[in-house]
């Protein structure tokens, strides 16, 4: 999802970054790319900011928040400072950031600046996938309260999306008074599954597949509405 929609973004003209915020299990992890630094390894001055951003062949830059959890450094208030200001750095650097983002034990994101861009949520049509992506709403509605939240639904044709995010909607509303916008949807394809085993976005390896056209869509649509900082909370199941 995140490396298909940088790319497509990437494609609309525009400096893309896509940061992994995750303290295991990011997206850098995911796609196995080994990066050279950290945002915190520049904050802590261990490394230079230039070594950070990863031109990837897909057209966007890759970069990472840490390469484990930021707990141990938690009580360091001038190091999270640091941390912050590398962040903000990078972000006015790009013309998009997205982040790849988590939760901590007090439902905030690892850095304050995060809560301010448009956060999207991504959920399949399974009943656990929309179960999740209900508590995380709730979480996040109260730690950042009531801001409207993206929805993105994966692995569904656009009629089954459109019901997903209407019962969102209408749940999210009634008990949580928060309101919810619909992103896109992305439908299941094997064009995506081929591309990935092949090191390629699915937009560039089988340009014409209905998972190309759908992700373009969101590119255009997120164009429209992304602030310089939009991390993307995942809901798996």
């Amino acid at each position: 999802m995140l490396v298909n929609l940088s790319t497509s973004l990437a494609r609309t003209g525009k400096q893309v970054v896509l940061l992994d915020g995750c303290s295991s299990n990011g997206v850098s992890q995911r796609i196995d790319v080994r990066l050279q630094a950290t945002l915190l390894d520049v904050a802590r001055q261990q490394r230079a900011f230039d070594q950070v951003a990863l031109q990837m062949p897909h057209g966007f830059h890759l970069a990472a928040l840490t390469s484990g959890s930021l707990k141990p450094f938690t009580p360091d208030v001038d190091q999270l400072r640091r941390l912050s200001n590398t962040f903000n750095v990078l972000a006015a650097q790009a013309d998009l950031l997205l982040v790849d983002a988590e939760l901590d034990a007090d439902d905030a994101f690892p850095i304050g600046a995060m809560a301010g861009g448009e956060i999207v949520v991504q959920v399949g049509a399974g009943a656990d996938s929309v179960k999740d992506a209900y508590a995380l709403i709730k979480r996040l509605s109260a730690q950042s309260g009531r801001r409207p939240f993206g929805i993105v639904v994966s692995g569904v044709d656009e009629r089954e999306a459109e019901t997903v995010y209407q019962n969102m909607a209408q749940a999210a509303s009634r008990y949580l008074a928060v309101q919810l916008y619909s992103v896109g949807f992305v439908p299941s394809d094997d064009h995506v599954t081929r591309a990935a085993r092949q090191g390629r976005a699915v937009v560039d390896a089988f340009p014409r597949s209905g998972a190309s056209a759908a992700f373009r869509r969101l590119a255009e649509q997120l164009s429209a509405r992304l602030s310089h900082v939009a991390p993307v909370a995942e809901a798996r199941a």
